[in-house]
């Protein structure tokens, strides 16, 4: 057989992809009889292209996916985009030069999905590039027919069941969005700023309250100190003169005061933060407007009106000042929350919005999230954290104009809600009407503008892809999933949301195992971000490395952890790549008349068992760790057997007995037998990781052994106790020791590793002697050694096996 010199991954590998989707080798069988595997694969946003962070954790579902598939499951590995959502709409005004504010939302929605059919066939390609092993043709994007229908219809049911509701109250908004958000968006971010020391006045007394907010002095409705505090006991039921303003507001004692804070007495403003509006439910206060959607001062501010906050902030601490109303300022670093997706801070607006109604639920989704197996375990802290802290119900509306409406109108008589007809979802309540009259007998209706927050939809995901199989009776089998895999910072997003989701509409969990992955960092050890001017361009890599590089790099982190992009790692990765190939070229070289049988352990040569036993054992580890999803250990495992074990021991062993046609023919055709094993389970166990060198070495010469037509359709190699071979391992290692002494030896003398060996001396116990006896032939063919005898020696050949070697050069 001819074989090609050198493998080109970046020339090759597209021809490889091309056989893969000419023999749909990762494609669905709904009607299979197998065991399902199934995986909630993450839809990414048809933003531009992958990034890094994409091809980072996308290479560890994969990695799962392959071993699952080779294990013997019927893998339904789906891929959808998730298109519903600020970036999208983005993307397609710079793409269409248009305004979608300005269009009917309809025309607007068509134009996103039409845009999206065009670009999303190029941003699909750097998935499949990658080796990503989905069954692209179950596929669903987040905006599209089916996917509004879903999430309208989760809307309709929760509605009925009485999760949802409707209510004027506060809510955290975003003034540079101007939306609405949720406590899952929300960001902590650490920034510096001042307690601001200002005199409001009681009676002739002078109250000095701190605040990094003095913006907010208008809308002040009360003040509080701890009921315990003696400084402030005697100002409770009293008034205070706010300062600037002029206006009274009761002083008030609350335990939610801290007297360790700032001056110990706090003002209340709607709405400085949470506890304000706590207090504003708890005491019944007025409500007072001070900043409006846009992030701007009202006309309560005076003349502050139109300012933003910061502008408004500096302007009244300037006139506090003049009016020695200010008597100190006091650097501080204090967290503040901001929108996730903007990073401005965000205020608290009375508005009217919808809710899920779930902070009654904590338990139930503590004890859902324990029933479900995490890997790594630890990670279920931060759900556990997250769940523990939520104190507000899931608000669902946004203030956006496109994505997924909501399938109601309001009765323009009496204001009731009329939900959409299911048989006519998806709806838009902008265009549409809905069927019949309202109960009090009126037929004129007002839609609802706003739309569903995009976790509303996101959340989904399972039944976004089990439902394109509802008519199949494969249906039932493909929820609960098997699997979800994903980064560590949307647990409190993505993860959660779809639990609590799956409870509220199945009352149990969506998946049974749980895998999560870390970021990919810069080399500092820094997260990737466009505005550190650090991010990576894996698009831009693959042109010049192989994607079996890329995902090499890439299976080297460890569960849950962050790891740094190093390039190092790819030319380690491609150094792989070719060490596979050149090991590959030559064990096939020498397998061309190996016929396949099967030959028994007692009639193998003693440097075979040995290497079969040790494979054997690797196979029991990387199982193992795989089972886990610990797909970084199994890396470690089979990169080490096969570069240390296979490579730099047993071919430099046993290449007297391949290259020898002529005599001994058994103890060729045992080396065969042990080599063409070998290398195939070696080559089995990394095709999970490196899908396209191992895919290329199975054609050229395993796949004519084997019924599966690709390495990723053939069985994964499977422990075998009766392989574990003790007295093989045993003597083994010691003539691995005996010939790694020796070739020390030459190259410590500059001696080529073929000079002759006149005679090899070897120091050793009986028991060692009757081990090297019985591989004595490799043991001569190994060291070129013209004859070998058991005596006196002086040079030592490990601190393990105690054994000493004295070499006889020819």
């Amino acid at each position: 057989m001819e074989l090609p010199q050198r493998y080109e991954g970046i020339q090759q590998e597209p021809e490889i992809r091309k056989f893969w989707e000419k023999e749909k080798i990762y494609k669905f069988n709904p009607d299979t009889k197998k065991e399902i595997f199934s995986i909630d694969t993450p839809p990414p946003t048809v933003s531009g292209k992958m990034h890094i962070g994409h091809a980072f954790s996308y290479s560890h579902i994969d990695i799962i996916a392959r071993y699952k598939r080779m294990k013997g499951f019927e893998l339904f590995y789906p891929f959808g985009t998730d298109d519903n959502g600020l970036a999208t709409e983005r993307l397609i005004e710079k793409l269409k030069n248009v305004k979608g504010s300005r269009m009917d939302r309809d025309e607007f929605v068509k134009l996103c999905l039409r845009s999206l059919e065009e670009i999303r066939p190029d941003f699909i390609e750097s998935w499949k590039q990658l080796g990503i092993s989905a069954d692209f043709s179950i596929f669903y994007s987040t905006i599209d027919d089916h996917c509004r229908t879903i999430s309208q219809k989760s809307f309709i049911d929760l509605y009925a069941s009485g999760r949802e509701y409707q209510k004027e109250a506060p809510t955290m908004w975003c003034p540079q969005c101007e939306t609405a958000i949720a406590q899952v968006e929300l960001d902590d971010v650490e920034m510096d700023s001042h307690f601001n020391d200002i005199i409001f006045r009681s009676g002739g007394n002078d109250i000095i309250i701190s605040t990094t907010r003095p913006e907010m002095l208008c809308s002040c409705v009360a003040v509080f100190a701890h009921p315990d505090d003696r400084r402030y006991k005697k100002f409770f039921g009293k008034y205070a003169k706010v300062p600037l303003y002029n206006h009274e507001v009761p002083i008030l004692p609350d335990e939610k005061a801290d007297p360790e804070k700032g001056t110990g007495i706090v003002m209340c403003c709607t709405f400085g933060d949470q506890t304000d509006t706590e207090w504003w439910y708890k005491h019944n206060l007025p409500l007072k407007v001070g900043i409006d959607r846009s992030g701007k001062m009202t006309e309560l501010s005076g003349k502050y009106k139109g300012l933003k906050v910061h502008e408004a902030r500096k302007e009244i601490i300037t006139d506090l000042k003049d009016a020695k109303l200010l008597i100190a300022q006091k650097p501080i670093k204090h967290a503040v929350k901001v929108h996730e997706r903007c990073g401005t801070e965000i205020e608290f607006l009375k508005t009217k919005q919808w809710f899920i109604k779930y902070l009654d639920l904590k338990e139930k989704f503590l004890e859902a999230g324990k029933s479900m197996a995490w890997y790594p375990e630890f990670m279920r802290v931060r759900l556990d954290h997250w769940i523990n802290g939520l104190q507000w119900d899931w608000c669902i509306s946004r203030q956006r104009f496109s994505g997924v409406p909501f399938p109601l109108w309001y009765c323009s008589r009496c204001g009731a809600v009329k939900l959409a007809d299911e048989k006519d979802l998806p709806v838009d309540p902008l265009k549409d009407r809905p069927r019949g009259k309202c109960a009090c007998g009126h037929d004129k209706f007002s839609p609802e503008k706003d739309i569903m927050d995009t976790w509303a939809t996101s959340s989904l995901t399972p039944m976004l892809a089990a439902e394109l199989f509802k008519k199949h009776k494969v249906y039932k089998r493909l929820f609960p999933m098997s699997l979800r895999p994903q980064a560590h910072d949307i647990i409190t997003f993505w993860l959660f949301n779809t639990m609590a989701k799956s409870l509220l509409h199945h009352d149990k969990c969506p998946w049974h195992d749980i895998m999560i992955s870390g970021f990919a960092l810069d080399p500092h050890g820094r997260k990737m971000s466009k505005s550190f001017g650090n991010t990576v361009d894996p698009c831009s890599v693959l042109q010049k490395y192989p994607a079996d590089a890329l995902r090499f790099w890439a299976a080297g982190s460890k569960l849950g952890e962050d790891m740094p992009y190093q390039e190092k790692d790819l030319v380690t990765g491609q150094k792989m790549i070719t060490k596979l190939w050149n090991a590959s070229k030559f064990a096939i070289t020498n397998l061309n008349d190996y016929d396949g049988s099967k030959i028994p352990k007692a009639q193998l040569e003693m440097a075979d068992r040995w290497l079969l036993s040790r494979l054997n054992r690797i196979i029991g580890i990387s199982t193992e760790h795989f089972e886990k999803y610990e797909y970084s250990k199994t890396k470690f495992e089979v990169e080490n057997f096969f570069w240390h074990t296979l490579c730099d021991n047993y071919l430099e062993i046993v290449k007297g007995r391949l290259y020898d046609e002529s005599d001994e023919k058994d103890a060729r055709k045992s080396a065969q037998y042990a080599l063409h094993n070998a290398l195939l389970c070696v080559i089995k166990l990394m095709a999970p990781i490196m899908p396209y060198i191992t895919e290329a070495v199975y054609q050229l010469h395993f796949v004519k052994h084997e019924k599966a037509k690709s390495i990723h359709l053939s069985a994964w190699p499977e422990y075998d106790k009766n392989l574990a071979d003790e007295e093989a391992e045993k003597a083994g290692d010691l003539l691995v020791s005996v010939v790694s002494a020796v070739r020390r030896f030459k190259s410590d003398h500059d001696k080529a590793l073929n000079t002759p060996v006149k005679e090899l001396a070897v120091e050793c116990t009986k028991e060692q002697e009757k081990m090297l006896a019985l591989c004595i032939s490799d043991l001569k063919s190994a060291a070129k050694a013209a004859n070998i005898r058991f005596g006196k020696a002086d040079v030592m050949c490990d601190d393990v096996s105690k054994v000493k070697i004295g070499v006889v050069l020819g």
